[in-house]
């Protein structure tokens, strides 16, 4: 019903996103997810991404959106999100086995890819290549 102010009054969008907390600590969270290729599209515009980096990062998903997704949500907890809680870990990554496999590569999203000099300012990562 919000979907009509994304190009008025996008911060007056709601969303249905849930999340668990304990002691302070998010032990778990979901969504109902956007099912609409285009209003996914909308929304990383929103965000700041251009045309050429929505196809360049995300063209992926938004392609296996044409041929249909259905409707899906939930809420899931994470043992290492709990473990995190537990032990008092400030980060979770000292907790997740194995985030990504040996080459760096994820199953199910088309990473690692390409970042930009904006991407590595937010996480204030500086590259410095020297030269042979």
């Amino acid at each position: 019903e919000d979907i009509p102010l994304l190009d008025t009054e996008p911060f007056k969008v709601r969303s249905w996103q849930h999340d668990l907390i304990c002691n302070g600590f998010e032990v778990g969270g979901g969504s109902v997810r956007i099912t609409n290729p285009e209003l996914q599209a909308k929304i990383f515009e929103i965000l700041g991404h251009t045309k050429e980096e929505i196809q360049e990062k995300f063209g992926h998903l938004l392609e296996a959106f044409q041929y249909g997704v259905p409707p899906h949500g939930g809420i899931a907890s994470g043992l290492d999100r709990f473990l995190m809680a537990a032990f008092g870990e400030p980060s979770v990554r000292e907790l997740i086995a194995f985030p990504t496999s040996a080459s760096g590569q994820t199953s199910v999203m088309d990473a690692p890819s390409q970042v930009d000099e904006h991407q590595l300012k937010e996480l204030g990562i500086k590259v410095d290549v020297k030269k042979k």
